[in-house]
């Protein structure tokens, strides 16, 4: 007898005979004895229903009252989940974030959680209830209701078995498991039977859709074991624990991308001390996320060009920003390009093997992609290329390390 976290997302829950599919679901590992909590989103489509909705009273509506009208989103499925398994004789009890009581800060619509009371839920779970919780949402210590963000609920599921010590947390996705890299792109992709969170949190945060970010580091931080399941293919899926000990025989476990990529180069800039800073500095005040910087010295050593990345979205204002502040900055000219992506080998085997940066370059190189930015971290690799080259180079690396093969060590 176990105790397990379910969450279900919002495709798992899109509509009546979904929420009876999962019914079925939960009573069916209930019925294998072991203690069942549920977190689930809301409805597919629903929280951007409900976002529209407040938008027409107010264009930009106020924080504290959003978060009111976008919890009820998760308050409908709960209910409606606990009704579909009363039905099929499952007895089971529902919470909204507020009444566990889920505690979170006041930050609206990107709380982060604070404290979870379990005590109600082990009394349930005692007395052979399923508890379902709604995800993405908590209470601050005024009292006012709050939510996590988009992706929230995957937080929720991982927080609640953290908080109930649970022998595994499994997100129910419309995939069975994380992949070497995206099917679309690579038909050959092969589901890995399990994978660090180290990796994750890098396949996450470089594009990879399957987890959120914020759930993988928290389940890293208290060593909850994940698991990647599909609500409609029955399998094993994949499961994210810590480092094990076939690490030195794995080196790459995946192949990440994202395409939402635009880069701004700094040419000319008198080389002196703070000029990183001079750059940088007015566009992270203007809450722009930069992710890559290269920079060079000119060969007099008396100037030098800096080329950073930032999400596509935030190009035109990062672009305004550093033409704004060029005769501050003293540079001869700013440039960029809005039309690149980025490529990412991961795997923590890359700590203890030489020469995969060397294979990487080659194989892009033999198909003709050119490399415009490196960036590198014990587990990762990250180029940057053309975007008409990403695909091409996806299934290039994914070949070059045969990741289609279950026994390959690259």
């Amino acid at each position: 007898m176990a105790l397990i976290v379910q969450k279900y997302g919002g495709t798992s829950v899109a509509n009546p005979e979904r929420i009876q599919a999962v019914a079925t679901k939960v009573k069916s590992a209930r019925d294998q004895h072991h203690d069942i909590v549920v977190v689930v989103s809301a409805m597919a489509g629903e929280t951007n229903r409900l976002i529209e909705l407040a938008k027409t009273m107010q264009p930009c509506p106020r924080p504290r009252e959003l978060d009111v009208i976008m919890a009820t989103g998760e308050q409908v499925t709960i209910a409606l989940l606990a009704l579909a398994l009363e039905h099929i004789n499952c007895p089971a009890c529902s919470y909204t974030g507020f009444q566990v009581p889920i505690t979170t800060d006041s930050a609206y619509g990107k709380a982060r959680i604070k404290d979870i009371a379990v005590a109600k839920m082990r009394a349930d779970l005692a007395a052979g209830k399923v508890v379902i919780v709604a995800g993405f949402q908590g209470i601050d210590a005024l009292g006012n209701i709050t939510t996590l963000g988009r992706g929230g609920s995957d937080t929720t599921g991982v927080a609640l078995a953290a908080a109930l010590k649970a022998d595994e947390c499994q997100i129910y996705t419309d995939v069975d498991g994380v992949y070497t890299t995206d099917p679309r792109i690579e038909p050959r992709a092969r589901r890995l039977d399990r994978i660090t969170f180290e990796e994750m949190l890098e396949m996450a945060s470089l594009g990879s859709k399957v987890l959120q970010i914020r759930s993988v580091e928290f389940a890293g931080k208290y060593n909850v074991p994940l698991r990647v399941l599909s609500s409609f293919t029955p399998g094993p899926g994949t499961l994210i624990t810590l480092e094990d000990q076939q690490v030195e025989e794995v080196r790459i476990a995946g192949i990440a991308f994202s395409r939402d990529e635009a880069k701004l180069t700094v040419l000319g800039v008198p080389d002196r001390p703070g000029v990183a800073y001079g750059i940088l500095g007015p566009i992270a005040a203007a809450n722009i996320e930069v992710d890559m910087i290269v920079q060079n010295i000119a060969p007099d050593g008396s100037t030098t060009d800096l080329t950073f990345t930032v999400h596509r979205n935030d190009y035109q204002r990062a672009f305004e920003i550093l033409q704004a502040n060029a005769n501050k900055l003293g540079s001869r000219e700013i440039s960029g390009d809005n039309r690149i992506a980025k490529l990412s080998l991961v795997g923590v085997g890359m700590r203890s093997h030489a020469g995969i940066a060397a294979k990487m370059f080659a194989s892009l190189a033999k198909e003709g992609i050119n490399i415009r930015m490196i960036s590198t971290s014990e587990i990762k690799i990250s180029v940057v290329v053309d975007e008409k080259y990403l695909e091409l180079g996806v299934r290039t690396l994914h070949d070059a390390f045969e990741l289609d093969r279950q026994d390959v060590n690259n």
